[in-house]
């Protein structure tokens, strides 16, 4: 099965893409990637659960793969949690939000910080409000690591490798093709615009945002699944029952041999977990059900 390609408007007018599987008429289920991915980060996921009767929607983040990059460059979470709401309110009806770092601080936003509910349910993946400060760094050196570009596709995987080191290393040109870009110089670069890391930014919150997203946080009354890596150095078992003590009824479930990353790391295991929640947890919530 392959997607077809639908472009939305974002906040102010911001042009994003996305790659969509199933029915117009079933459920919509909209995907947000980490900070420095793109929507091919879900590996089967989206397709998986277009077959289980949904409408798998995999977003392009502002600024990163073929979504239009920020001119004053916004990449505030702010913005990126109104980009969501409108991409939910393009959709028709509140789609489940699935959301990973980056993208899961986004749902979070857009679901506990705005005065209306966005979403039917929230799968925040390998993040919390609270997460542990050298995994963050580490993610920073990863994503800092192609900013002059890679001379080779290998030293492209070379990098990847040592950021997840659990991982068999994979040369695979058409799957790095997906996240890399090679400019005129010939040298290849991440698929994401370098003003993402400008002013110390980072995909997560810092400690300064920890009461904002508390608040937002309590303010969450959809079902709310945490999937959280077993090897994951960015957020801590504090913080998984932090999070589940603060979002009435949310659940949490770890995934084995999984870091951050899960959905690369442990794709089936990941749909798998997915899948179980929208089916046993959020299917029946759904109007007309």
């Amino acid at each position: 099965m392959h997607p077809r390609l639908v472009r939305f408007e974002g906040f102010e007018g911001i042009h994003l893409v996305a790659d969509v599987w199933g029915d117009d008429r079933d459920w919509p289920v909209l995907f947000m990637h980490g900070g420095g991915q793109t929507r091919h980060a879900w590996g089967n996921a989206a397709e998986s659960i277009s077959r289980n009767g949904w409408k798998a929607v995999s977003l392009d983040l502002r600024g990163h793969g073929d979504s239009e990059w920020a001119l004053g460059g916004d990449y505030s979470f702010t913005s990126y949690a109104m980009d969501c709401v409108a991409v939910a309110d393009a959709l028709g009806r509140p789609p489940v939000l699935v959301g990973a770092s980056l993208g899961g601080i986004a749902a979070m936003l857009a679901e506990g910080a705005t005065d209306r509910v966005v979403s039917s349910a929230l799968v925040i993946v390998d993040v919390v409000h609270r997460t542990n400060p050298a995994g963050v760094q580490r993610i920073r050196d990863f994503m800092a690591s192609g900013l002059r570009g890679f001379a080779t596709l290998e030293d492209a995987a070379d990098a990847i490798a040592a950021y997840t080191p659990h991982r068999p290393k994979r040369v695979n040109p058409s799957g790095l093709m997906k996240v890399l870009r090679q400019k005129r110089d010939g040298r290849w670069y991440w698929h994401w615009d370098p003003k993402f890391l400008e002013g110390g930014r980072t995909e997560v919150p810092p400690q300064e945002f920890e009461a904002l997203f508390q608040a937002a946080m309590r303010n969450i009354r959809v079902p709310t699944l945490l999937l959280r890596g077993t090897l994951s150095d960015v957020v801590t078992e504090e913080g998984v029952r932090e999070f589940v003590a603060q979002i009435p009824g949310a659940k949490a479930v770890d995934v084995s041999g999984a870091a951050h990353m899960i959905a690369g790391d442990r794709n089936d295991a990941f749909a798998e977990a997915l899948i179980d929640f929208l089916e046993q947890d959020v299917r029946p919530t759904l109007p007309g059900r």
